[in-house]
């Protein structure tokens, strides 16, 4: 059998392996170490499982997963997601379709310490979707505002999703980081134009709240400090070149904890099934990475990045016409798996097919990750809007995916733009201290 016969096997294994639900880090380790034997010889194959793995958990770079993990979960045990939803709709939660604003702000807010999609959209599916309801909100709305909000959580800064592409292709955690800034500015207030005109063509459906008292603005804008001073810490250290991306995980982890126990936030309790949290979401990470490195070895054995970047360049539709059929592959993904297992399974195979046609590999990120999100909302399968049904049980899919489809138009429009305007990621890192 063939090299690229091999290749193919592979992919369509991996896919059937994902279908019957193995564990996808487990299925890129399985098809990856059966190929590599295959090709290479089943003892080699065998030291490499072994060194992968040693290497993958003590390297000092992989340390940034866990540590913003760790960040994440303490900030979700402290309960500052109420605070910032309640701080947003102080000050903007009077204006019709204002939940919504208050919403995606808040959402902004927590994903800027908290680093998860998933978590963001689960959080918020309890702490916002109650109160918009109460208010008279459409299902549809409310499921909508919060799915779009969640995918912020892995786009602005810290990102674990960015911070694992920067891993692979060996790029600079700290430029992605900041690179995220801008474009996550940019989705917050793309996504927030969004509901003003939705509320300026159906003003019978979202309803305006009272103002809230100028005492309950100052209350509210009190308890931001605490989110607010952990984001400039960490990622204004890292914008001065004051902490490595390790560094300032590990950073804003200790500032997590506390603040949350200065605050008064943390119980023991809480601190021990934040750590738990971590753990358990690190290891599944660090399982996926392991598979995807594993699976990649195979891949590079077979050619398969370099018979890719050959195809795709021989199609004569330019660079753009490549990087839309991968931006449209990412889409399809969307269906089968997490960004996290797209990202590790994807990046080896195309980073060289996109260096190879002169994109900044900077940029490249921001984009990829910008089309993971889309696909953690869009038809038929989004993951974003299977946690949201988890955890509110009197709404279908149907609903949530008919309050999403203005955001995934408003996301497609944000990607043309990136793509059109390459410097909205990349002006803060190359002005970087």
């Amino acid at each position: 059998m063939s090299e690229t016969a091999v290749a193919l096997t592979g992919f369509v294994a991996l896919f059937v392996l994902m279908l019957l639900r193995v564990p996808v880090g487990m299925a890129m380790g399985l098809v990856g170490v059966t190929g590599y034997s295959y090709l290479v010889g089943a003892t080699p194959a065998l030291k490499l499982v072994g060194q992968t793995s040693m290497r993958t958990v003590t390297d000092y770079a992989f340390g940034v997963i866990p540590m913003f993990m760790l960040m994440g979960s303490l900030v979700s045990a402290s309960g500052i997601s109420r605070e910032l939803f309640r701080a947003a709709n102080a000050f903007i939660g009077h204006r019709r379709g204002g939940l919504g604003f208050a919403t995606i702000a808040a959402c902004g807010g927590f994903a800027a310490i908290c680093s998860s999609s998933v978590a963001t959209a689960a959080t918020f599916s309890t702490v916002a979707y109650p109160e918009m309801r109460r208010y008279g909100y459409p299902k549809s709305f409310a499921t909508g505002v919060i799915a779009a909000g969640g995918t912020l959580g892995i786009m602005i800064p810290p990102s674990t999703v960015l911070a694992v592409y920067a891993i692979i292709t060996q790029q600079d955690i700290g430029k992605l980081f900041i690179a995220g800034i801008l474009p996550g500015i940019l989705a917050v207030a793309m996504y927030m134009l969004t509901i003003a005109l939705l509320a300026r063509v159906f003003p019978k459906l979202l309803p305006a709240t009272q103002r809230a008292p100028l005492r309950e603005r100052l209350r509210a804008a009190r308890d931001v400090w605490a989110p607010l001073t952990l984001f400039v810490f960490v990622i204004g250290g890292l914008y001065g070149g004051f902490f490595t991306p390790t560094e300032a995980g590990g950073v804003g982890a200790c500032g997590a904890l506390l603040l949350g126990v200065v605050r008064r936030k943390l119980s023991l309790a809480s601190i021990r099934d934040a750590l738990l949290e971590a753990t358990r979401t690190s290891a599944a990470v660090f399982t996926v990475l392991i598979g995807a490195l594993l699976f990649g070895y195979f891949l590079t054995v077979t050619q398969t990045p370099q018979y890719l970047a050959e195809l795709l360049a021989g199609l004569g539709i330019g660079r753009y016409g490549v990087l839309a059929i991968i931006m449209l592959m990412y889409l399809l993904l969307g269906c089968l798996m997490d960004a996290m297992a797209m990202i590790v399974l994807t990046v080896p195979i195309i980073y060289p097919v996109i260096i190879a046609l002169g994109f900044d590999p900077i940029w490249f990120g921001i984009i990829i990750v910008m089309t993971v999100e889309l696909g953690l909302i869009h038809p038929p399968v989004g993951m974003n809007v299977f946690v949201i049904k988890s955890v509110i049980n009197d709404v279908s899919f149907t609903t949530i995916f008919k309050g999403v489809l203005p955001f995934i138009v408003t996301d497609l429009l944000r990607l043309l733009i990136l793509i059109a305007f390459p410097a909205i990621a990349l002006y803060l890192p190359e002005h970087m201290g």
